[in-house]
């Protein structure tokens, strides 16, 4: 008796077997790996975020930006007066532009205007700022809320909340600072 060639239904049916078992394996490893990577670029953002600010401190008489745009375009008005129009940006624009990045959504809180700023400071300064980032969705773009400010701590919430921030200050008893 002469068979055809070709693979059998139960051939087939293993194979897509196997198939379904490795990929059962894989996919959350992939999702993890995904997560991680989304935190690990939201954590160095608000490094960037953190040293541009003590570059900016330095360059505006001991001054923070109250804005990410001063940050990207010291230029501006009410940023730094009498930056140089070929001087370096601190940040670049996908940083400053606030937009969801990496799985999650930032924000910049700025503290109070001080009540008297010297002539050489931007109008746009603040005494104190902090930089947070929520997952987008949480367990699924990241699952940790991230926050940093001018302490220069990064910390993180495990509930993936964004951390309390009063007056451009983050409350490190509801953020633990990463070591």
């Amino acid at each position: 008796m002469n068979r055809d060639e070709g693979f059998t239904l139960i051939e087939l049916l293993i194979v897509v077997a196997i198939i379904g078992i490795i990929a059962a394996i894989a996919i959350p490893s992939l999702l993890r790996a995904r997560v991680s990577a989304n935190e690990a670029a939201t954590i160095g953002d608000i490094r960037t975020v953190i040293s541009a600010q003590a570059a900016y401190h330095s360059a505006n008489g001991g001054f923070y930006a109250s804005t990410l745009t001063c940050l990207a375009v010291p230029t501006a008005g009410g940023c730094i007066p009498n930056y140089p129009t070929n001087g370096p940006t601190f940040i670049d624009s996908a940083i400053a532009s606030l937009q969801p990045k990496s799985g999650y959504d930032r924000a910049m809180q700025p503290g109070q205007p001080p009540a008297l700023l010297p002539s050489a400071t931007g109008a746009s300064s603040t005494g104190s700022y902090a930089y947070t980032a929520t997952p987008v969705v949480a367990g699924q773009t990241g699952v940790r809320g991230f926050g940093g400010d001018a302490a220069a701590a990064v910390c993180f919430t495990p509930s993936g909340a964004s951390p309390n921030v009063t007056n451009g200050v983050i409350d490190l008893t509801t953020c633990t600072v990463l070591k």
